[in-house]
């Protein structure tokens, strides 16, 4: 391991806004691999406004959210919510929490987990918008897919009724299959584009100002950004897509190419 990542290692132990729980507070090994995962609470479930912000606030998080460079703009744009970035990369994470810190944003927190973890964290409805940025959009794992049956049970533990999930990716692959889960368990889809920035249709400034790393890597790239925003208040089991052609979809994705990002 390098020095610098180190030294962001020791510097996030600093750093009040950012909660890196050890995993084995949420993980319960008890039942053995055919129990399946299984989840203790962690003492914050339940208590983000009271213990890591200083007022009671609509909850926003961030699921994927890398350096923190969307949550930190998404709260200076709304001081009426409270965001919390969630990602397993403590170095990625040193800069939001850095930055955080040192502009004493009193809306910003961030969550060092796995988002398999997260229904450990929120309580039912403590939760009012759920952004994922730029996932990876799994083409092989449906169930790593974050907007799969598997994470939107996840979500709808926490969600608030009515509360809202927004994608904003440059794979149309991950955009069709979201819609398309979105289709097959009557969810409502509030906005779709295949091309954010071509259309402009949607009347919501921070989706054109605010841009993630990969964001501007892409469009650089000559990528067509994508957004989907839909809820997820559903009775019963979440189900898979059977109108998906996930070969088709799979063939459309091109070839990205990746910077260092630290």
């Amino acid at each position: 391991m390098g020095h610098d990542k180190l030294r962001k290692f020791a510097e996030n132990e600093t750093f009040r806004c950012l909660l890196q729980p050890d995993p084995r507070q949420v993980l319960d090994k008890t039942g053995g691999p055919e129990a399946g995962l299984r989840l203790h609470d962690h003492p914050v479930k339940g208590r983000w406004n009271e213990t890591m912000f200083a007022r009671d606030l609509p909850i926003v998080l961030e699921l994927g959210c890398g350096k923190g460079e969307y949550t930190i703009d998404l709260s200076q744009r709304n001081p009426e919510c409270n965001y919390i970035g969630v990602d397993i990369k403590g170095a990625r994470l040193w800069k939001g929490a850095k930055q955080a810190t040192l502009g004493n944003l009193p809306n910003v927190a961030f969550l060092r987990t796995r988002i398999e973890f997260i229904e450990a964290f929120f309580a039912p409805g403590e939760v009012s918008e759920i952004w994922l940025t730029f996932s990876d959009p799994q083409l092989k794992s449906e169930n790593s897919r974050l907007t799969s049956p598997v994470f939107l049970e996840r979500y709808r533990k926490f969600l608030r009724k009515g509360g809202i999930v927004r994608l904003k990716t440059d794979s149309r692959f991950l955009h069709e299959y979201s819609k398309a889960v979105a289709r097959e368990n009557g969810l409502q889809v509030l906005c779709s584009t295949t091309d954010l920035y071509g259309e402009r249709s949607i009347d919501n400034p921070a989706l054109y100002e605010v841009q993630t790393f990969y964001e501007r890597m892409f469009l650089s790239q000559g990528y067509k950004i994508t957004y989907l925003e839909f809820t997820i208040d559903h009775d019963g089991a979440f189900v898979r897509p059977t109108t998906f052609d996930q070969d088709y979809w799979r063939s459309m994705e091109g070839p990205r190419r990746f910077s260092h990002m630290g």
